[in-house]
C-alpha cells in the first residue's frame, strides 16, 4: 500500500497541489488524469521520491519495492538489453555484479567465500536463478527480437530501447508500479500485451497516459488532478468521463430536485459498473460505485475545445490512386512497391512499423517529397490539406503573434473572424496577442488545428494528430474528425480514433503494403490477416 498524506507542493508563482491525501491499494491500477501543466508527471516524481513535496508525505509499506518507468533512454547505453531489463530490481542486479566480481579472481580468500555464500543466498530468495529467462519473457512479449537481447542499449533502435525501459520498470515484480506514458511509441501489439500484462497484476500500478483505449482496459480507479487537488474515483476513463458530463448537466438543471438527480446517477452507475476491466472485482467496485453521491462528483475545471471541419468543394468518386511508389531517405530505403486506392468517404488508418517511413508516404502524398519510383493520382475534384508531426518550421523564428499568424492562412483577413477560430482553441482574451516563437507544444498544435479547419480542405492528410494533446483536446480532435464529411489519411497511435474514424487500414512495410476493408479492431484481431501483414517485412 502507498499512503499520500497532506501533500502539498507550491512554488513562488504556481500552486501544484495542496493537500492531498490518497491511498492505493494492491490489485487496482490508478490512471492519474489532467490537464496539460496540471502536474500528473509531477504527482509520480513525488511518489517516486525523484521530487521533494512542500509539505506532506508519502509513506510506502515497509518492505515493498517500488519501479519507476525510466523515460531516459540513454541512461544505460553501457549495458546489454538484458543487463538493463535485470537492473530494474536493483538489489537483484547489485548481487549479481557482486558474484562475478569474486568469481572472477583466481583465487577466493576464506572472508570472500563467506560473502559469496550470503550472495548466494541472497540471489536465490530473490529468484535470481530465474532473472535471465524472466527477463526474455517480458522482452518477448514486448516483440522485441532475441538478436538484440544481448546487445549494447547503444547499439539498438530507438524502439527497442523504449520497449527495454518498460520491461525494466515490469521486472521482477515490483509491489508499486509507477508508469508514465507507457504506450508512447509502442506498436498496437505490444500496447495489446502490456494491457494483457497489467489486468492481470496482483499488485499496485499507478500510469499516466493519453491514451484512453488503454486507460480503459486496465484501470480500475482515476486520480482526476484538478482544482489543486487529486481525487480518486472508481471506474476507468469513460465511466470518470460520463459521470462528470452527467453531473455537470444535471447540476446546471435548476428544476430539479436533488434526489431525482440522485436517482438517475446511480441508474448511471449500475447500468455502466459492468464495463470496467477486472471482472473479478466487478462487486466490490459496484458496491463503491453506488456509493457515490452528488456532490462527490465536482464538474472538471478543463475545457474542451471545438475542432469541425467545413468543406468548399464537395468531392468526386476518386480520391486517390498510389501505385509502385518507392522511397529512401538517406539511402535507407523506407518502403517500396506501396499501392493502394482511395474513394470518395474514405478514412484511411495508415499503419506500419517504421513511423519515419508513414510520415514519408505522407508528405509525398502532401507534394513536400518526391518518390523515386511510382505515381501517384488524385482525383480532379480533390482539395487537401497536410498536418504534419513536426511542426516547428510554422513557428521558429516567427515574430508574430496569433492573430497575425493565423490570418496568413485566411481568405477573410478580419481579426474578429481570426479571434474566432482561436477561441474555438481556448484562445481568449489577451492570448491570441501572444508570440507564436513562443507556444508550448499543445499550444502549437491547436494553432495547427486553427489553420487546418481554415483550409476547408475535402481531403486531409493527418501526421500523428494527438501528440502534445490533453485528453479534453484529443477527444475534440476524435469528434471533429468523425463528423468530418471528406476523406483523410490518418497516421496515430491513438486506438480510439483509428477505430471509430476509419473505414480502411493501409499497412506499409518494407516490402509493399497491404489494404483492408474494415475497422481497425478487426483489422489487428484477425489472424489471418497477421500473417499476411508478416509479409511486408524483411525478416
Amino acid at each position: 500500500m502507498i499512503t499520500v498524506s497532506g501533500l502539498s507542493l507550491i512554488f513562488s508563482d504556481k500552486k501544484i497541489f495542496e493537500d492531498v491525501n490518497l491511498k492505493f491499494l494492491p490489485g487496482n491500477c490508478y490512471g492519474v488524469i489532467g490537464a496539460n501543466g496540471a502536474g500528473k508527471s509531477t504527482f509520480l516524481k513525488l511518489l517516486s521520491g525523484e521530487k521533494e513535496s512542500t509539505s506532506g508525505q508519502v509513506i510506502i509499506e515497509k518492505n515493498k519495492r517500488l519501479a519507476f518507468l525510466s523515460q531516459n533512454q540513454n541512461a544505460f547505453d553501457h549495458l546489454t538489453v538484458l543487463e538493463t531489463v535485470i537492473i530494474g530490481h536493483k538489489e537483484l542486479f547489485d548481487i549479481m555484479q557482486a558474484k562475478e566480481v569474486i568469481y572472477q579472481k583466481e583465487i577466493i580468500t576464506d572472508q570472500e567465500g563467506y560473502e559469496l555464500s550470503n550472495l548466494e543466498a541472497a540471489f536465490a530468495e530473490l529468484n535470481g536463478w530465474d532473472a535471465e529467462s524472466d527477463a526474455e519473457k517480458l522482452l518477448n512479449g514486448l516483440n522485441v527480437p532475441a538478436s538484440e537481447f544481448n546487445k549494447k542499449m547503444s547499439d539498438i533502435l530507438p524502439k527497442y530501447k523504449v520497449k527495454a525501459l518498460l520491461a525494466q520498470a515490469l521486472f521482477g515484480n515490483p509491489d508499486i508500479l509507477l508508469l508514465d506514458e507507457p504506450t508512447n511509441n509502442l506498436d498496437f501489439e505490444a500496447i495489446a500485451w502490456l494491457e494483457n500484462f497489467l489486468v492481470n497484476y496482483d499488485n499496485t500500478v499507478i500510469t499516466v497516459s493519453h491514451d484512453r483505449h488503454f486507460l480503459n482496459n486496465v484501470c480500475t480507479h482515476m486520480v482526476d488532478i484538478d482544482y489543486f487537488q487529486a481525487k480518486l474515483y472508481p471506474g476507468n476513463y469513460d465511466f470518470w468521463m460520463e459521470s462528470s458530463q452527467l453531473i455537470q448537466r444535471l447540476m446546471t438543471d435548476k428544476n430539479k430536485k436533488k434526489e431525482e438527480r440522485i436517482q438517475e446517477l446511480k441508474a448511471f452507475i449500475a447500468r455502466f459498473s459492468a464495463n470496467l476491466s477486472k471482472s473479478s472485482q466487478a462487486t466490490s467496485r459496484k458496491k463503491s460505485l453506488e456509493k457515490i453521491q452528488l456532490d462527490e462528483i465536482v464538474p472538471s475545471s478543463r475545457k474542451y475545445p471545438f475542432i469541425g471541419f467545413e468543406i468548399e468543394k464537395q468531392l468526386g468518386k476518386d480520391v486517390l490512386e498510389v501505385k509502385d511508389l518507392s522511397i529512401s531517405l538517406d539511402g535507407q530505403k523506407l518502403f517500396s512497391n506501396v499501392s493502394f486506392t482511395m474513394s470518395r468517404g474514405d478514412k484511411v488508418a495508415l499503419l506500419g512499423e517504421n513511423d519515419l517511413a508513414k510520415t514519408a508516404l505522407l508528405r509525398v502524398l502532401a507534394g513536400e517529397l518526391e518518390p523515386e519510383t511510382g505515381t501517384i493520382k488524385w482525383g480532379q475534384t480533390v482539395t487537401k490539406s497536410y498536418f504534419p508531426s513536426d511542426n516547428d518550421a510554422y513557428f521558429v523564428g516567427k515574430n508574430q503573434n496569433l492573430i497575425d499568424w493565423l490570418r496568413q492562412y485566411s481568405k477573410e483577413p478580419a481579426e474578429s473572424y481570426i479571434r474566432g477560430f482561436l477561441g474555438r482553441m481556448l484562445f481568449s482574451g489577451d492570448q491570441p496577442l501572444k508570440f507564436v516563437k513562443y507556444l508550448s507544444g499543445g499550444e502549437k498544435m491547436r494553432c495547427m488545428y486553427s489553420k487546418l479547419m481554415l483550409s476547408q480542405a475535402n481531403t486531409l492528410l493527418i501526421d500523428s494528430p494527438t501528440i502534445h494533446l490533453d485528453l479534453e483536446a484529443i477527444q475534440a480532435v476524435n469528434k471533429g474528425f468523425e463528423e468530418y464529411k471528406g476523406s483523410l489519411v490518418v497516421a496515430s497511435h491513438d486506438h480510439n480514433l483509428l477505430q471509430s474514424v476509419c473505414n480502411k487500414i493501409v499497412e506499409i512495410g518494407d516490402l509493399g503494403a497491404f489494404s483492408y476493408e474494415g475497422t481497425f479492431d478487426e483489422y489487428i484481431e484477425n489472424l489471418d490477416i497477421k500473417q499476411r501483414r508478416r509479409q511486408l517485412y524483411k525478416s
